[in-house]
């Protein structure tokens, strides 16, 4: 981390397990959990990934674990499972909501907030994202049929 753990958290803050670079830190836990620990400001940018709740047309293909859905790796060699993946468009929304609310606060006025989504997901994200006070700024499309090939009309949103 660039800035120092006093800078970045309230006081008394147990850093969890974390990892980390020359200017970059990844921590290991909870965002709902952690995102309230931040001192105002501590953002200058936010960039994230979050569970989709996709992953199938079918319940029996929604409720495969999260390895199952999205890693081509094998057993042996596959990353853990996640929580949250599981959840209907109504309750992803309004954690997505939840979550992205106490990342603004954390934030530096005028922060922008970069979400990779599936398409699936872009009307509840963008209903989330304002709900929790960020501005609705647009959507870049990023086509995926560059990298997969077998997969010619994939396209992921980043909002």
């Amino acid at each position: 981390m660039t800035k120092t753990e006093n800078d970045l958290f309230v006081p008394g803050f147990v850093l969890p397990e974390h990892r980390g670079g020359d200017g970059w830190t990844i921590l290991h836990g909870d965002a709902l959990d952690i995102i309230p620990h931040f001192q105002p400001g501590a953002f200058d940018a936010v960039i994230t990934d979050p569970p989709y709740a996709g992953g199938g047309a079918k319940p029996s293909e929604k409720t495969r674990t999260t390895n199952q859905k999205y890693s081509s790796m094998s057993a042996d060699k596959a990353l853990p499972d996640f929580d949250g993946d599981q959840k209907d468009q109504l309750s992803w929304m309004l954690w997505t909501a939840v979550w992205m609310s106490k990342v603004r606060a954390a934030c530096k006025p005028g922060a922008p907030i970069c979400v990779f989504i599936d398409w699936r997901q872009l009307p509840a994200l963008a209903c989330a994202m304002q709900w929790a006070g960020w501005i609705w700024r647009g959507v870049a499309v990023w086509d995926l049929s560059l990298i997969h090939i077998s997969e010619p009309t994939r396209l992921d949103v980043i909002s």
